[in-house]
């Protein structure tokens, strides 16, 4: 597998990461406002988003490293 390859399949992380996190952020806030609580879902939301980020960054991740270390074997 060639690097630039390897590079786009890679393009789409970074948004994906601020996505999760900027969503669960926007989601605690928005039941902390319905429900009248504290900053309890703000933190919920903020812990949630960055488990799901590394999550899927990991998935997004592995096969394309998968690919890379097969590459090399077979050299």
């Amino acid at each position: 597998m060639k690097s630039w390859v390897a590079a786009l399949g890679l393009t789409g992380v970074g948004f994906f990461i601020s996505a999760c996190i900027i969503g669960g952020l926007l989601g605690g806030i928005w039941l902390d406002n319905k429900l009248n609580t504290g900053p309890v879902f703000l933190i919920t939301g903020l812990i949630l988003g960055i488990a799901l980020a590394f999550f899927g960054v990991y998935n997004m991740v592995k096969p394309i490293l998968d690919n890379m270390r097969k590459g090399e074997k077979e050299s």
